[in-house]
């Protein structure tokens, strides 16, 4: 699929969490700060998932709701939200079919060697459920802040 544009419709989707089901609809009304990120428990995506639960009541002031969202499953989620106290909605993308929605299965290389995987992304999604922003290949340092920003500039 191409690239998400601002003001195109945000794919709506159903997950399995932790918690349940995760629907983008289900947040209508609301921001949705709604970040990809490879694989529970690894550095930088727990010192991402982190730093979202920190500042996690600024997002909600802001009327916004945060979802992480990885190819781990349910259980695993709930043990990574267990071990670092993590606050956000941690969805489960098994089949990468949301993933391929919103273009951040890509193809990556590491050590010289080619693999499918998610490429960090976040989106943010008006409470019309359109696309308002959206940061590729996200570099974590910052990037929370960053994301806060553009959510009380937008609210």
């Amino acid at each position: 699929m191409s690239e998400l544009e601002p003001g195109a419709a945000a794919p709506d989707f159903t997950l399995p969490a932790d918690e349940g089901e995760v629907s983008l609809s289900g947040f209508r009304g609301k921001w949705v700060v709604l970040y990809f990120y490879p694989k529970d428990d690894t550095p930088g995506c727990t010192k991402q998932a982190i730093g979202f639960s920190e500042k996690i009541d600024e997002f909600e002031a802001a009327g916004a709701a945060v979802i992480g969202v990885s190819k781990d499953t349910a259980a695993k989620h709930g043990k990574f939200r267990g071990k670092h106290g993590l606050k956000v909605h941690l969805a489960s993308d098994a089949e990468s079919d949301v993933c391929e929605r919103y273009g951040v299965w890509k193809k990556k290389s590491m050590y010289g060697r080619e693999f499918m995987g998610i490429e960090r992304t976040t989106v943010l999604i008006d409470p019309d459920g359109k696309i308002a922003r959206v940061w590729p290949k996200v570099k974590v340092a910052g990037h929370v802040e960053e994301v806060l920003a553009a959510v009380r500039e937008a609210a």
